[in-house]
């Protein structure tokens, strides 16, 4: 899924330009910079009182600095935002900003009169923003109809035989004790279909409508789950079949609007404070359906979109993200869609079954000259589980991704002593074309096995 940002005429360079009249009904959410946290330098001292166990765990294991950015915002400036009539709706520590939404469109001036307010962007204008669909009663169970092939590893084992991962499952690591969030649009029917019965689920999380079931709307999410984590033998095995999986709804598919980065920053920041080790996000963002542009290919820059911002900064929390590359390769914009542009994630870009690059798979180079996609995997006709239980093959490097993730969880698992840039680096030297990367495939197709015995024994002939 591939989500262009929305917005209105009212929305121009950053700031509330009043020159349409308000709409019966409409509020209107701005994204509010601040100058600083509001929090003294000595609140890192007592990261137990802001940072779950897990999160301080893996920080410690990775050595990761624990630093102000790991501090929430401090209450008073929230305090200081809500006195202006607003309501919040989310916020980063890590960006310093917070989203506010009002009835009342004047209510951006009040908002930039504050002192501790550096600037505003409005990111979304509508009406029944909060409004989620109701979940059906319905709790049968969801079983595939098609007849079960003699592969133990089902219809979906070409697509892991491609990264030679099945090799690194043979030799027992199946993803045990890695802890995966999949940043999504919505996993529907997942707590009823067979392929997921056991499933290591660790928790949901709502970001668009706080205490909804994410398994209520969209099956984006589950086809990508199944690439991950599904375990029906002779039908499909994912490719990290027993790691344990946090399931993390971001995306409003209603509309397309800038607030979606905010949503995204809000799960993977709820995604760190869980403790999990790796992020499989397939989301990504390039530019306003309005004749206003927020971004340009000139931003593929790694260090400009809001959301490629935020996926670095888990990059630098220890993370290891993998990030679809986009399906814009046939488009006008053609280039990769943020934040696969972030120098520290694993962009990954899709092929066909023989090899050949995908049409759709966004290409590169990024606008500072550095190699992305990183990677490619198969994208075109993937095995995947949809929502009513049923294998089916579909396109798309959101399926390509979470191949490369699952068996990204594998390896790490296998090579724990490398840290999340290591393990990076492991895949890209040991990938198909290493030594001559391109725009297009990247490094080429991962070895995650060659990736596995290069790191034990060194380089693999």
């Amino acid at each position: 899924m591939y989500i262009r940002l929305g917005c209105t005429a009212l929305c121009l360079g950053g700031w509330m330009r009043l020159a349409m009249p308000a709409v019966a009904g409409e509020s209107y959410c701005f994204r509010v910079y601040l100058n600083d946290r509001g929090v003294p330098e000595t609140a890192v001292d007592s990261p137990e009182t802001f940072l779950s166990a897990e999160a301080i765990e893996r920080r410690t294991k990775r050595n990761v600095e624990i630093t102000l950015s790991d501090v929430p915002i401090a209450s008073a400036r929230i305090e200081s935002i809500v006195a202006t009539g607003v309501r919040v709706v989310t916020q980063s520590k890590w960006m310093a900003s917070v989203v506010v939404e009002s009835d009342d469109s004047l209510s951006v001036e009040r908002l930039k009169a504050l002192p501790i307010v550096d600037s505003v962007l409005c990111v979304w204008q509508g009406n029944d923003r909060s409004t989620a669909t109701e979940c059906s009663k319905n709790t049968s169970l969801l079983t595939p109809s098609c007849s079960k092939s003699a592969e133990t590893y089902g219809y979906g084992a070409p697509q892991l035989n491609m990264l030679n991962g099945m090799r690194l499952h043979d030799a027992g690591r199946k993803g045990q004790g890695m802890r995966i969030a999949v940043i999504d649009a919505g996993f529907l029917h997942v707590d009823r279909i067979s392929a997921f019965a056991s499933l290591r689920l660790l928790g949901t999380h709502n970001i668009v409508f706080p205490g909804h079931s994410v398994f209520c709307e969209d099956d984006h999410g589950t086809k990508v789950l199944s690439c991950l984590g599904a375990n029906l033998p002779g039908v499909m095995i994912g490719a990290a079949p027993e790691a344990s999986f946090l399931l993390i709804k971001s995306e409003d598919t209603r509309s397309e609007f800038p607030v979606e980065e905010d949503y995204w920053a809000a799960a993977i920041e709820y995604a760190d404070s869980a403790g999990v080790d790796i992020v499989s996000s397939s989301l990504g963002y390039y530019q306003f359906d309005t004749a206003d542009t927020l971004y340009t290919p000139s931003d593929l820059d790694g260090r400009t979109a809001f959301i490629t911002r935020v996926a670095q900064m888990a990059a630098d929390k220890g993370i290891l993200v993998f990030c679809s590359a986009g399906n814009e390769g046939r488009h006008a914009w053609e280039k990769i869609t943020f934040p696969a542009d972030a120098p520290d994630i694993l962009a990954v870009g899709a092929i066909a079954d023989d090899g050949q690059l995908s049409s759709f798979s966004s290409k590169g180079f990024t606008a500072d000259y550095r190699v992305k996609p990183d990677v490619v995997a198969p994208g075109s006709g993937v095995c995947v589980i949809d929502a009513d239980g049923n294998m089916r093959y579909t396109n798309g490097t959101s399926f390509s991704t979470p191949i490369v993730a699952g068996l990204g969880a594998c390896l790490w698992q296998a090579l724990p002593w490398l840290d999340n840039r290591e393990l990076i680096a492991l895949i890209r030297r040991t990938a198909s074309q290493a030594g001559q990367p391109d725009a297009e495939r990247g490094y080429g197709i991962p070895d995650i096995y060659k990736a596995y015995i290069h790191e034990l024994n060194g380089p693999v002939q």
